[in-house]
C-alpha cells in the first residue's frame, strides 16, 4: 500500500472520527446550570473544547487506521468473511 492512500484514509478516519466523538462530553446551559445569554440558542454548547476533540480524534483514528493498514496486508478479515448475504444469492 502506498504511503499516500495510507494518509488518505487516515485523513477520511479522521474526519468521521472527529463527527462522531463531537457531542460527547458537551452540556447545554440548562445542563451546566449556567444562565442563557440573551438570543442564545437552548443547543448551544457552553464546554466545547475542539483542543480535546482534535487530541482524542487524531489518537483514535490513528489506532483505526493502524488496524486497518495490519489487515489490508495480512488479511484477517475479507469480504469473504463479511458477506452475509452469499447464503441468500448462491454461491459462485
Amino acid at each position: 500500500m502506498e504511503w499516500t492512500s495510507i494518509v488518505a484514509i487516515y485523513v477520511l478516519i479522521w474526519v468521521m472520527t472527529a463527527f462522531v466523538m463531537l457531542p460527547f462530553g458537551i452540556k447545554t446551559n440548562d445542563e451546566a446550570g449556567i444562565p442563557k445569554i440573551a438570543g442564545q440558542a437552548d443547543s448551544a454548547p457552553v464546554n466545547f473544547k475542539p483542543r480535546a476533540l482534535v487530541l482524542r480524534a487524531t489518537i483514535v483514528a490513528a489506532l483505526v487506521t493502524t488496524l486497518f493498514v495490519l489487515n489490508y496486508t495480512n488479511g484477517w478479515i475479507g469480504v469473504d468473511d463479511v458477506n452475509i448475504l452469499a447464503g441468500f444469492f448462491g454461491s459462485e
